[in-house]
């Protein structure tokens, strides 16, 4: 494959990467470029914050102000991952001549898909935000199967579980590798479909519609 379009191996080593970077995801280091790896790290920044809030948000001994400041949070972060996730499919499909670069980035990207080629239900930018996914589940399920405050049962459960998530993270890896290679053969493609988060934008989120006629 050109430069320009990724191995999934190289994609889950970063995931793991920055995971067992000091500091990360409060300090960010510079991405590889700001291009493509832009995009797939800042995706991977805000799946990893997106977790951490989302265990802060289970807490039961706080009050609901700070659940409430949680479940903010929560809406920001990923509503910022799937405009990440957005961003790394446009920048896949003009390198695989698969959109019109000028229109790439508008609700309305015009396709240069060549004739017979099959359309994939997944964009390979989901694939990626599955992948930051599994990347956390496994580093999670790792620090299981090495508590040392855990009985011997809890460590067999939880390794099975990790050989699990692995399996399923390189099973999603070859998934994404053969997607690319068939849009790059012209025997596939895909398209970015804008997520459009209702909830999280007054014009279109009910309540707060109601709650603006009530100022």
């Amino acid at each position: 494959m050109p430069s320009l379009l990724p191995a999934a191996a190289e994609i889950t080593a970063l995931h793991d990467a920055l995971l067992a970077t000091a500091g990360w995801p409060q300090q960010e280091p510079a991405p590889r470029d700001d291009g493509l790896w832009r995009w797939v790290q800042t995706n991977h920044l805000f799946n990893c914050r997106l977790w951490a809030e989302e265990d802060l948000a289970r807490r039961t001994k706080v009050s609901d102000a700070e659940i409430a400041k949680n479940k903010r949070a929560i809406d920001g972060f990923n509503q910022a991952r799937n405009d990440a996730t957005e961003r790394v499919d446009e920048v896949l499909l003009v390198a695989l001549g698969l959109v019109d670069p000028a229109s790439a980035r508008t609700d309305a990207p015009v396709s240069t898909v060549p004739a017979g080629a099959r359309l994939n239900s997944e964009t390979a930018g989901s694939m990626i935000d599955r992948l930051s996914i599994m990347a956390l589940k496994i580093n999670a399920m790792r620090a299981q199967t090495e508590r040392r405050d855990a009985d011997a049962e809890h460590i067999a459960a939880s390794r099975v579980k990790l050989a699990r998530l692995e399996q399923q993270r390189a099973d999603l890896a070859g998934c994404l590798d053969a997607l690319l290679a068939d849009a790059q053969a012209g025997r596939a493609y895909f398209k970015v479909y804008r997520q459009f988060k209702m909830y999280n934008d007054p014009r279109f989120n009910p309540v707060l519609v109601a709650e603006s006629r009530q100022r």
